[in-house]
């Protein structure tokens, strides 16, 4: 499917123009960020447990250690649906001005993923080490899932405002 995207150098009012919105609703991809970011949530309280419960208690490193690798999966497999996402509903793959700062911080979120993944695979770092990175690593995730609510109240709010209906 090949779509025309056009762009404007003038300030956006709103997060998506008619054209984006539409786009962004036909998309197949937003029902898979739908999904996955819930799911990619969930893997991430589950996991977040148990790396708490290993650091206070020195247990379930085995555990922990897959949940984040879960956690970690979730994360790429959003990362790549978003940025397909992004260029059926922006034309370009990432840093679409609509989400630009969202996406900058994607990347501090998949820089400390990557550096677990690293510390685990070349024992470059203690267990301890390990789950305090990934400490780090959720840490930045909650205020990037942060970033994408905003963006997801907003885009709400203004669908409300073109409708007439309060959101």
């Amino acid at each position: 499917m090949k779509t025309q995207v056009t762009h404007s150098s003038a300030p956006r009012s709103q997060l998506y123009s008619a054209e984006e919105r539409a786009r962004r609703d036909a998309s197949p991809w937003t029902m898979v960020q739908g999904i996955l970011a819930p799911a990619q949530f969930l893997a991430f309280a589950v996991s977040l447990a148990l790396v708490l419960r290993f650091l206070w208690t020195g247990e379930g490193y085995g555990a922990a250690t897959i949940s984040i690798l879960v956690k970690t999966g979730f994360l790429y497999l959003i990362m790549v649906t978003g940025a397909i996402w992004e260029k059926e509903v922006f034309g370009q793959y990432l840093f679409a001005p609509a989400f630009f700062w969202e996406d900058v911080f994607s990347f501090a979120v998949i820089a400390l993923h990557s550096l677990y993944l690293y510390g685990l695979l070349t024992g470059a770092f203690t267990p301890h080490g390990l789950m305090v990175i990934a400490l780090a690593a959720y840490a930045t995730y909650l205020v990037n899932a942060g970033q994408f609510i905003l963006k997801l109240r907003r885009a709400r709010l203004d669908q409300g405002r073109d409708s007439g209906v309060a959101a």
